[in-house]
C-alpha cells in the first residue's frame, strides 16, 4: 500500500542571496493556539505595491531557515511587492505538531489568519494581498479567494484539478522507471482498488490484499520509505473517509464542485505549467482553467517545455530525478521574467 496524500512541493531550497534591494524581517502570527514563524521580505527604501503570500505545497517545511523560494521572492520584491512566507505548524520554528492530515480548508483558514494579522498590524503592502503557490496550494488558494473576497491576484504554479493526482504520478513515474506497460496497468489498478478500500473505511489487511504487487514495487517502497505501515494507514484514513470518490474515475475528490469555485474567482490569475510535469496532469488542469477562470476573469497561461512539476529544467520530470538532486537547478528560460512582467502589468 501507499501513503495517499498529495506530494511534497518545492521540498528544497535555492542557495541564492536575497537581493540587496530587500529587507528581511521575522514575523509571527498565531493560529489554533500555535505560533507560526515566518519571514517578510520588503523592497528597500520604497513602499510596496502589495504583499504576496507564498503558499507551500504538501509536506513538512523548513522554509524560513533554508530560505526556500529565494529566487521567486527576489523576483517578486524586485517587482515592487513584499512577500510573506511561514513554516507550517510543527515545522521549523513554528510550534505544535505537524500533520499530513491537515485539510486544504484548514490550510486556507491558516492563511486567512495570517492575512488578518498582517492587516491588523498595518504591514506595508497588506492593503493589496496576492497569492503565490503550486501543487497543493492550487487547491488552497482558490478556497482563500472564495472565502476572503479581498484577494487582488493569484499566481498558480503547476496547478491541479479537484481530484487526487497520485494515479497520474504513479503511472508516469513507473514508465520512467522502465516498468512494462502491462505491469503499469496492473499496478495502477491495484492502487485504485486499495484507494477505494481505504477511503470507504476498509481495513488495512483488505487494502494490502488488494494490492499485493504494488506493495512490493520498488518505486512505491522508496516513495513510502519502506513497507506501508498499518498505523500510517489508519491515521490517514481519518481524513480519507471524509472525502468522496469520483464515480467515473474512482479518484478521491479533494474539493467538490471545484469548477464552480474557480468560476467564482474574479481577480487576475497567472497560471504557469511545466510540460514535463510527471506529478500532475498539467494539460487537464490547463483545460479546466480555460473553461472556468478563462470565462470568469483575466487569465494568463504559459507553459515551459523543459520544466518539471517544480519548475526546474529537467530531462524526464520524474519524481526521483528531483529527489536525487539529479538536476542543474536552473529555472526554465523566461519563467521568472514572466512573473515579473505580469506583476508589472497589474
Amino acid at each position: 500500500m501507499i501513503r495517499l496524500h498529495t506530494l511534497l512541493y518545492f521540498s528544497l531550497f535555492i542557495t541564492l542571496f536575497l537581493s540587496a534591494q530587500q529587507q528581511r524581517q521575522i514575523f509571527e502570527f498565531n493560529y489554533q493556539n500555535q505560533t507560526l514563524n515566518g519571514v517578510l521580505d520588503m523592497p528597500k527604501d520604497t513602499i510596496p505595491r502589495g504583499l504576496v503570500l507564498i503558499m507551500h505545497g504538501s509536506g513538512q517545511t523548513n522554509a524560513v531557515a533554508q530560505n526556500w523560494y529565494a529566487d521567486i521572492r527576489t523576483t517578486i520584491v524586485n517587482s515592487g511587492y513584499a512577500t510573506y512566507m511561514w513554516d507550517k505548524i510543527g515545522c521549523g520554528q513554528s510550534t505544535g505538531t505537524f500533520s499530513y492530515g491537515q485539510t486544504v480548508y484548514d490550510s486556507a483558514s491558516e492563511a486567512i489568519a495570517a492575512i488578518n494579522v498582517l492587516k491588523e498590524q498595518k504591514i506595508s503592502g497588506s492593503d493589496n494581498i496576492g497569492l503565490y503557490g503550486g501543487s497543493r496550494a492550487s487547491w488552497v488558494n482558490p478556497i482563500i479567494i472564495n472565502q476572503y473576497k479581498d484577494i487582488a491576484f493569484w499566481i498558480s504554479i503547476s496547478g491541479v484539478d479537484g481530484k487526487e493526482n497520485f494515479k497520474y504520478l504513479l503511472e508516469n513515474n513507473l514508465r520512467i522507471e522502465g516498468v512494462p506497460k502491462d505491469s503499469i496497468s496492473l499496478l495502477t489498478d491495484e492502487w485504485s482498488k486499495a484507494t477505494k478500500i481505504q477511503y470507504t473505511g476498509g481495513s488495512f489487511e483488505s487494502a494490502k490484499k488488494a494490492a499485493p504487487n504494488l506493495s512490493k514495487n520498488a518505486f512505491i517502497l522508496r516513495f513510502n520509505g519502506g513497507p506501508y505501515k498499518e498505523e500510517a494507514y489508519y491515521k490517514y484514513q481519518e481524513t480519507a473517509i471524509t472525502q468522496k470518490l469520483d464515480k467515473v474515475t474512482g479518484l478521491p475528490i479533494v474539493i467538490e464542485n471545484f469548477d464552480t469555485m474557480l468560476m467564482n474567482i474574479s481577480c487576475p490569475v497567472l497560471a504557469l505549467f511545466g510540460e514535463k510535469d510527471m506529478h500532475v496532469d498539467w494539460k487537464k488542469t490547463k483545460a479546466l482553467y480555460e473553461s472556468t477562470l478563462g470565462k470568469a476573469t483575466e487569465l494568463t497561461i504559459k507553459s515551459f517545455p523543459e520544466a518539471n512539476h517544480n519548475m526546474f529544467k529537467c530531462k524526464t520530470g520524474g519524481f526521483y530525478e528531483f529527489q536525487d538532486n539529479d538536476l542543474t537547478w536552473e529555472r526554465p528560460e523566461g519563467f521568472l521574467q514572466t512573473i515579473s512582467d505580469w506583476l508589472a502589468d497589474l
